[in-house]
């Protein structure tokens, strides 16, 4: 949302526009200063709230909202006011409603395309960037959220093209190259994205994530220059959280590049320290909320739910945890002539936040609420999710692939409302798993090590249950059998979701398609099996982690005999 320092404009949440040089920023003050406050008394009102707390602001527009409920900047404010209490829904509702009111009011439209594009409403996004710019095309925040949209549908060289405009239009923005190099990431064009990244690192000497990006390209060595000038940038003081996070991500990689191991896991520990402190994660919930669905979900539920749900076979499911080798096992299927790749799809989650009734990914309500669902309604949930996720379907092909890790908390919902839909599970050694998450700068899932440890052995415990009362509905793949005995688990995997063997499925390198995880160039590559054990360079610091891992470490790949 567009940035302002007084409550009486739009306020930003995006970093992006930094200061009034900026385009974006330009940009964000010329769209603020098309419309003015109609109402004197509103804007009395907003410039007493300048310093207040947001439940005050909230309360004061709502009291004004009741003696004028059509004022459309009133319901803005509003919105912006509760976005930041965490109520987006509400306030794309509140957005919508003052652009029907006020439909040249252009900040409410950008912020609403912005809003509903990161609610994952992509269509309606789509159609609200098309109106930005219907209105004003040559605008780059409009152009850059375009941008951003077609990035989240799988359009990764039309995300590329308006990237590419706005790099030739503001050469000296640093974010207009960020975007640039990851949209060539993305789409497999390496040396462009390496010298966009160091083009927006000689623009601002502080972008951490210009860093961070750099050393997570698989191919890429930082230059002893480069290290040189991570090390100036992390002795400043002045530097923004953000920024110091991803140096320290991105000098760790560098001391990991060249086998200083001790110091990479400093500079590692340090950059998930500084994130861990952003956000609030409860280990002892995730296990609770593990024992709750294994308890909901048992033998006798699904079977007296037996051929409920939508028929259709279409999805195809790969769950797990992060960086187990899902990244690689969705280019090798999507190099099926009857499979098509998507990215990490948001409708399962978001149609647990429905049956719960509530914001969010599941509530107090959740298992209560499925179990009274109907055969019917069970079926209508399968058919919405089909239809959300055809918006990222544009080949044609019979199968796509759902590639969201997170949807094994969710596999009990899925063999419920598409009973047809295939599920792999994609499992690496734990210790490898959890160390890799912890290399790594994720928007919300920074842990410490004995976290990521838990949460391991919370998915593998799951998982045990759903193998025990859904027998035979999950494929698990074993990363390290997948990478030193290819052909023969490609050909059991296919033969689980019963399509013929291709030999395409073994030169999956060949294939090009857009890959927007941290694992992008290396599904552009034949299999590398030197990486098995190389997180046993850093088991000297590994051993509480280890110690959590237990069993579930010493005896992979089988599991604890109590969880079977």
């Amino acid at each position: 949302m567009l940035e302002s320092t007084r409550v009486a404009e739009c306020p930003q949440l995006s970093p992006r526009i930094v200061s009034a040089l900026d385009p974006f920023a330009t940009a964000a003050a010329n769209l603020n200063a098309r419309r003015t406050v109609a109402s004197v008394r509103l804007r009395h009102l907003l410039g007493s709230l300048q310093a207040a707390a947001p439940d005050r602001v909230e309360h004061a527009l709502r009291q004004y909202l009741a003696t004028a409920p059509d004022d459309p900047d009133a319901l803005a404010h509003l919105a912006y006011t509760i976005v930041g209490r965490g109520r987006p829904k509400e306030a794309a509702a509140l957005l919508h409603r003052a652009l029907e009111l006020a439909p040249d009011f252009l900040a409410a439209r950008y912020n609403y395309a912005e809003l509903l594009l990161n609610l994952n409403r992509f269509e309606l996004a789509s159609a609200e960037t098309n109106r930005l710019l219907a209105e004003d095309g040559s605008n780059p925040l409009f152009r850059l959220l375009r941008a951003r949209t077609h990035e989240s549908l799988g359009e990764i060289e039309q995300a590329r093209t308006i990237a590419q405009g706005l790099v030739h239009d503001y050469p000296l923005h640093p974010d207009s190259w960020m975007t640039f190099g990851h949209a060539s990431r993305a789409s497999g064009h390496q040396e462009q994205a390496i010298a966009a990244y160091r083009r927006a690192i000689e623009l601002k000497p502080t972008f951490g994530l210009a860093y961070n990006n750099l050393a997570h390209l698989k191919t890429f060595r930082f230059s002893e220059a480069e290290i040189a000038s991570m090390v100036q940038a992390l002795k400043r003081s002045d530097l923004t959280p953000e920024d110091r996070s991803n140096l320290q991500f991105a000098f760790a990689k560098s001391c990991e590049d060249r086998a200083d191991y001790a110091r990479a896991f400093e500079f590692y520990a340090k950059a998930n320290a500084a994130m861990r402190l952003r956000f609030v994660y409860d280990a002892d919930a995730i296990t609770a909320g593990t024992r709750r669905t294994k308890a909901a979900f048992t033998r006798d539920f699904f079977e007296q739910r037996s051929g409920w749900g939508c028929p259709a076979p279409d999805p195809i499911f790969i769950v797990g945890r992060q960086r187990s080798g899902s990244t690689l096992l969705e280019q090798i299927l999507a190099s099926h002539s009857a499979i098509e790749g998507t990215t990490e799809l948001p409708y399962i989650p978001e149609i647990v936040g429905e049956i719960a009734d509530v914001e969010g990914t599941g509530g107090a309500n959740y298992f209560e609420n499925l179990a009274k669902l109907s055969p019917e309604q069970l079926a209508r949930f399968g058919e919405q999710y089909l239809q959300r996720s055809q918006l990222h379907r544009k080949a044609g092909k019979p199968f796509f692939i759902d590639k969201d890790p997170g949807n094994h908390f969710h596999v009990g919902l899925i063999a419920l409302i598409l009973p047809n839909a295939k599920i792999i599970d994609a499992r690496r050694n734990p210790a490898a798993a959890c160390w890799s998450q912890f290399t790594l700068q994720f928007k919300m899932t920074n842990l410490r090590l004995t976290e990521f440890a838990r949460a391991w052995r919370d998915y593998a415990e799951l998982m045990a249950h759903f193998d025990a009362v859904l027998s035979g509905k999950v494929h698990r793949v074993i990363y390290e059998d997948l990478v030193t005995n290819t052909e023969a688990e490609v050909r059991r995997l296919l033969e689980y979701l019963g399509l013929p063997f291709e030999e395409s499925c073994l030169r999956f390198y060949e294939t090009e398609r857009a890959v927007m995880t941290p694992s992008s160039e290396q599904v552009r590559r034949p299999i590398n099996r030197q990486a098995i054990d190389h997180w046993r360079h850093f088991e000297p610091w590994l051993g509480p982690m280890l110690k959590t891992l237990g069993e579930a470490f010493t005896l992979y790949p089988a599991v604890p005999p109590e969880w079977r």
